[in-house]
């Protein structure tokens, strides 16, 4: 990521369809800056584009549909602008009318980049058992976008939602759910947050807000003490066959915010294009770049980080401080590490992808 290098090698280049707010950071917002930090060129397509997130007492805007992203794939594909892409990411799609469209991308992308694309997919559905979209969005994502993505990054609602496994309770029916989404096509699931019975205290958290995601990391102080990521992929790994199944344990923090879902995929795609082959290393950066972005915004806004009341006010003061933390996301100091658990908890290595 050094400047010289950047004169003799092209960057990575990612497309990133999700929502985009005037004020604030979710969606777009929460993902563009740290990926170009990363050394990432970010061309931004907006799904909506609002004055500020859903959790404000009012926001005003416009919802794109599939016409809109069609016109701007064109005008890219005409002017050659869809060469170099290395990577698409998608987040916040709030209808089918795009969500069909998306499916389009993904070809076009990769028809235009000799078949090479990682394509990281954060299914926005839901959070902590309630739809933020349609119920038919569900069979929709399962169906026709899951099978396309290289890496899926759901939330423990969404998959439940996209695995259909029923619920997940411990670490072994999270593994279960990630082998059944690996058998729709992802070589790499990455459930960003799951609480577990063990941690779970009495009562549960609110969600986050349609068009932007939570990583259920800082949902609420009324939940548990902490949530697990699992990870499991199929690509070989440098710890060996264990490191494809990954456990890491998070301390939670105990305040709402809204945009982490989106801000964690988009440093996990980072981190994972830095790293190929450990994907430990990645879901430690990425955790660890998320952590810090949160202690720093619960730090600064004091009595509104656990206010129970959503006004105005407590909305601006919980916006996640992206830009004050560039460093430390440039810099992650890991002191979370995981647990490569493929090989002690009996479960077989994870299957491989269909063939395509």
């Amino acid at each position: 990521m050094a400047d010289g290098d950047a004169h003799h090698h092209p960057l990575p280049r990612v497309l990133s369809i999700q929502s985009h707010v005037v004020h604030g950071y979710v969606g777009n917002r929460s993902a563009t800056f740290p990926l170009q930090l990363l050394g990432f060129e970010v061309d931004v397509i907006n799904s909506v584009q609002f004055s500020n997130h859903t959790g404000y007492p009012t926001f005003k805007g416009h919802v794109f549909d599939g016409a809109h992203l069609a016109a701007i794939m064109e005008g890219l594909s005409a002017n050659g602008l869809l060469a170099g892409t290395t990577h698409l990411l998608t987040g916040y799609i709030g209808g089918l009318s795009l969500l069909e469209h998306v499916v389009g991308v993904v070809r076009a992308l990769r028809d235009a980049n000799g078949g090479q694309l990682t394509y990281v997919c954060d299914p926005v559905l839901g959070d902590e058992g309630r739809l933020y979209v349609a119920p038919e969005m569900v069979g929709a994502f399962r169906q026709h976008v899951v099978p396309l993505a290289s890496v899926v990054v759901p939330n423990q609602t969404e998959a439940e939602l996209l695995a259909g496994c029923g619920p997940i309770r411990s670490v072994e029916q999270g593994f279960a759910a990630c082998d059944a989404l690996h058998a729709l096509g992802p070589h790499t699931v990455i459930i960003t947050s799951a609480v577990l019975p063990e941690q779970a205290a009495a009562g549960t958290g609110a969600g986050d807000q349609p068009g932007s995601t939570t990583s259920g990391i800082a949902a609420s102080a009324a939940s548990s003490t902490h949530v697990t990521l699992l990870a499991s992929t199929t690509q070989p790994q440098a710890g060996g066959p264990a490191a494809q199944r990954l456990v890491l344990t998070i301390p939670r923090i105990n305040a709402y915010y809204t945009g982490t879902g989106d801000l964690v995929a988009a440093l996990l795609l980072a981190w994972m294009h830095h790293h190929p082959g450990d994907l430990a290393t990645a879901v430690e950066k990425a955790t660890a770049g998320l952590q810090a972005v949160l202690r720093s915004t619960a730090a600064a806004s004091g009595a509104a980080a656990s206010a129970a009341q959503r006004t105005s006010a407590v909305c601006a003061a919980r916006e996640l401080r992206v830009i004050q933390n560039q460093r430390v996301l440039q810099q992650p100091v890991v002191e979370l590490r995981c647990e490569a658990v493929g090989a002690s908890i009996g479960l077989p290595p994870a299957p491989p992808p269909p063939p395509s």
